[in-house]
């Protein structure tokens, strides 16, 4: 069966909105290009922005899950961004240079018992991503189905806040890449490494709730893992509809 990319997804402030692409051009060594670009740091943060910092620094949809019900849509030539969520009044500006408004319109989506956002980061170079190499997320729409399956439930894919959704494998072969080069479209990627995953996928990302036990079931085939993370290897363009394969 051949093997397509489906969809194409980034997430220009991380853990703030995400935004579906049809192609996008990725370069040897870089993150996505506009993906968690911006990142929203704590009250409790130990990072200056001038380098990757880990996850525990921002604000996120596991410890503040209204946060994944939120869209958004970059104009990259302006860098201002649009953000929507169904609690919240739209609304377009600058991460950096409108902080302080993107202060006030996240400050409701956060739970009082945590941490409050305080400043937008942004490191040149590379996007926020999880690892601390320069990484994309790659995912299996079959293994998204094996979840849904064990909980008997219809589930979002933007639980799991990939970057790219691969059709007609079977469930869990992505495992399999680890160490070898997928190569999609014009792109090679190395496959370095399994994704675990945290409480985020347990929230609906249309209401921000959480009402799925997604960590419940993946641990039931022995550990907490849904995708592989992909470093860019081979530089060019990948579109929806494009063939992939092991290499």
């Amino acid at each position: 069966m051949t093997v397509t990319l489906a969809h194409i997804w980034r997430h220009p402030v991380k853990s703030h909105g995400r935004e579906e692409l049809s192609e996008v051009a990725l370069i040897e060594g870089q993150t996505m290009p506009w993906d968690r670009t911006w990142a929203v740091a704590h009250e409790g943060a130990r990072t200056d922005g001038t380098e990757w910092a880990r996850c525990a620094n921002f604000s996120r949809g596991a410890k503040a899950p209204q946060l994944m019900a939120i869209d958004c849509k970059l104009d990259e030539t302006s860098e201002a961004l649009t953000l929507s969520h169904p609690n919240r009044e739209t609304v377009t500006l600058h991460p950096e240079r409108d902080a302080p408004q993107f202060m006030d319109w996240v400050r409701p989506l956060m739970p009082e018992n945590r941490a409050q956002s305080t400043h937008v980061v942004r490191v040149e170079g590379r996007g926020m991503t999880d690892t601390p190499f320069p990484s994309l997320s790659i995912a299996n729409i079959a293994t998204h189905a094996a979840v849904e399956a064990q909980l008997d439930t219809k589930l979002s894919m933007q639980r799991w806040r990939a970057n790219l959704w691969l059709d007609g494998l079977e469930a869990w072969d992505e495992f399999n890449w680890v160490g070898k080069t997928l190569r999609i479209g014009e792109v090679e990627f190395s496959i370095e490494e399994r994704i675990t995953r945290c409480l985020a996928t347990t929230v609906n990302p249309e209401t921000g709730e959480r009402d799925s036990d997604t960590l419940g079931a993946l641990k039931t085939w022995g550990h907490q893992d849904f995708g592989v993370y992909g470093v860019v290897k081979k530089s060019g363009a990948i579109r929806t509809g494009d063939k992939a394969q092991i290499i």
